[in-house]
């Protein structure tokens, strides 16, 4: 299975205030906006583990074996971290270069050629998905994406109730496919019993077009939630797997003393 790890954007969030606490490394990190790239721990040889080292740990325990890293142009910091310090031997990793941050469907088409006619899932780079939802969505056998509970999101992860307004809600059937997705609704507009996209899915080589079709938001950028909307309107179906998980989200700086301690003493195995 290959997994596309959107690790390109430009972590304005993250770049942004000031937090106290944070050690040399993470300060240095936050300051370039290198959000999966963030020394959270536990030691390695090379240092304190990445942020995106949990990541591919999880998706290599969801059977995961083919990795693209969808980077900036010469992003060398993460290339040495993969290619000379910490070498996977559970999973292959490629580079593929959004040359313009335009988006997270402009991303996907960035590994158009990487992934083929192949079946792959997507997922951010600073979100740190459990295996166990990862595996289901590998088993899927079809498009589909992971629908996290609002709950569980809130009360076991670490994302605070105003932030899930900024994240996409689900509208599904009751059989379990997709209808729609409603991109940023506020966190007003969340219900308790909502379902959330975080940006976790399983494409085949149809989401390309799509991708390709979309105009930019207002924001200027490409989005994938519109891609798949586009998707939707041309016949193709998406199952959700929905999940009451935890998700561990890396947006900005005062997320870095709470995922630190979270993930302090977790064993890594790349």
């Amino acid at each position: 299975m290959k997994a596309v790890v959107l690790t390109r954007g430009l972590g304005r969030r993250m770049r942004a205030g000031e937090v106290e606490g944070l050690t040399p490394e993470q300060a240095a990190a936050a300051a370039a906006g290198l959000k999966a790239m963030m020394p959270v721990g536990p030691p390695s040889p090379a240092g304190p583990h990445r942020f995106l080292d949990h990541v591919l740990h999880e998706l290599a325990d969801a059977g995961v074996d083919r990795v693209a890293l969808v980077v900036a142009p010469g992003h060398a910091e993460i290339r040495h971290w993969y290619r000379e310090l910490v070498v996977p031997s559970r999973l292959a990793i490629d580079f593929v270069v959004q040359v313009e941050p335009r988006g997270t469907a402009h991303a996907v088409l960035a590994a158009e050629s990487w992934v083929g006619s192949d079946e792959f899932l997507v997922v951010n780079g600073d979100n740190l998905y459990p295996a166990d939802v990862l595996r289901r969505l590998v088993a899927l056998g079809r498009p589909g994406l992971v629908a996290f509970e609002r709950n569980a999101l809130v009360v076991s992860g670490n994302i605070p109730a105003g932030r899930v307004g900024a994240f996409a809600t689900i509208d599904a059937t009751p059989q379990g496919d997709l209808i729609g997705l409603v991109e940023k609704p506020g966190a007003e507009a969340v219900r308790v019993d909502a379902l959330v996209s975080m940006n976790c899915w399983r494409f085949d080589a149809r989401i390309f077009p799509m991708c390709r079709a979309v105009v930019p938001s207002p924001r200027g950028e490409i989005e994938l939630p519109a891609a798949v909307q586009h998707a939707l309107a041309h016949g193709v179906s998406f199952r959700i797997v929905r999940a009451a998980a935890a998700v561990l989200d890396l947006s900005s700086r005062v997320d870095i003393a709470g995922v630190t301690r979270r993930l302090a003493q977790r064993a890594v195995r790349l």
